[in-house]
């Protein structure tokens, strides 16, 4: 397949750093590193504070099942409200990359936004609909085992169960973007005004007012209330929306400025190159030092076949440069994102977000006519900034 039609998508670690735990209908899941520091904590919570004082009578042995059985079935409601906006998104046409679980709950990651304000209620409103199912089901069983006589720690473990899924379902229909009431907000005012843009604009404004307040009742509650770790956690919480409501509306206008825009403009033309077979010394001495790339791609008989970075030879030990050449160091082309000319750079730059080397190669019919590296973009960004900054004459 030439390489302007090749699309490799890999996995890097620095992107949503976590461990792959397996897939459910395609869906990877993940678990990012601070989801051990919450299991835990809410273990804790669970075992030492909330079940003894619900449940009396249990013994410590006890106290620690109900602890762990309640965090793990609190988690896999959480992945399943994530895995109802990813099923959803999935039968509306849209990439689903997977789903990451992290110490603030869960996040499905799709491959783009929704492009009807229609497609983004639906996928919006299922989730908070999926929690208040939980609810009513772990409400039925408890109440199934109050009747039927069933052990005072199943019942407990179920209803709490059910008031952290009702109260998961609430909070997440707080009109702040990005939570679930925050994009069903934005899918409102995007009918209305006919601009996605607009849309967000406000309801990530809502949002950011939403982190703002829950940062200050954290903040009383500490000082007032004496809720030492409950007005922690709000103000952390009201933190992270805050920050994930800003963000969100700087990735749309970054969407929105990108899409216009295909590889050939953002690209540098004819990039200099390197052979396979330039020793290591000779490329360090010759380009590294002398060109301001980072990068070189590799190319024999006029083909690309690789790409080396400074970064890999940084890697290898100056005492080992000797007998080694390019080929020895670079990464081969099958692992290197390689795009036509014309394609879309909001699919390039997903794809750049993937790669760990960040350079994209742009070639047709076998011949390399580019290359596109996170400096590539930062530049042109800045002339559109310049651009929609300068005022009409």
């Amino acid at each position: 397949m030439p390489p302007a039609q090749r699309r490799v998508r890999r996995t890097s670690t620095g992107v949503f750093a976590g461990i792959r735990v397996g897939s459910i209908g395609g869906v990877e899941i993940s678990l990012d590193y601070s989801w051990f520091i919450i299991f835990f904590l809410i273990l804790g919570t669970f075992a030492g504070v909330v079940f003894p004082a619900h449940a009396p009578g249990v013994d410590r042995l006890g106290y620690l099942l109900m602890g762990f059985v309640g965090a793990a079935l609190f988690f896999i409601s959480l992945l399943l409200h994530e895995l109802a906006h990813a099923f959803m998104a999935l039968r509306r046409g849209i990439g689903v990359e997977g789903i990451t679980l992290f110490i603030f709950g869960g996040m499905a990651r799709t491959e783009r936004d929704a492009s009807t304000p229609g497609d983004e209620f639906i996928i919006a409103v299922v989730g908070p609909l999926a929690s208040l199912g939980l609810a009513v089901l772990f409400y039925g069983l408890a109440a199934v085992g109050s009747v039927t006589g069933a052990p005072l720690a199943i019942t407990v473990v179920a209803e709490y169960l059910g008031f952290l899924n009702l109260l998961l379902a609430i909070f997440n229909l707080l009109p702040g973007f990005p939570l679930d009431g925050g994009r069903l907000l934005r899918a409102g005012l995007w009918k209305a005004t006919g601009s996605m843009r607009k849309g967000t604009e406000i309801a990530s404004g809502v949002g950011r007012a939403l982190g703002w307040g829950l940062i200050g009742l954290g903040i009383f509650s500490l000082l007032v209330g004496g809720a030492l770790i409950g007005g922690l956690w709000m103000v952390f919480i009201g933190w992270f929306l805050g920050h994930a409501a800003r963000s969100s509306y700087q990735q749309v206008m970054l969407q929105e400025m990108l899409s216009p825009l295909s590889a050939r403009q953002a690209m540098t033309a004819d990039p200099e190159t390197v052979p396979p077979d330039l020793p290591v010394e000779e490329l360090v001495h010759t380009h590294f030092l002398r060109r301001p790339y980072n990068s070189f791609p590799v190319v024999e008989d006029d083909v690309p076949i690789g790409l080396v970075t400074l970064t890999q030879v940084k890697a290898l030990p100056r005492e080992q440069w000797k007998g080694k050449v390019v080929a020895d160091l670079m990464t081969p082309l099958k692992e290197v994102v390689v795009v036509d000319p014309e394609a879309r750079m909001i699919d390039v730059l997903r794809e750049m977000q993937k790669s760990e080397a960040r350079r994209i190669l742009v070639a047709r019919d076998w011949q390399l006519v580019g290359i596109i590296s996170s400096t590539d973009l930062a530049r042109w960004l800045d002339r559109m900034t310049l651009v929609e900054s300068t005022p009409d004459e």
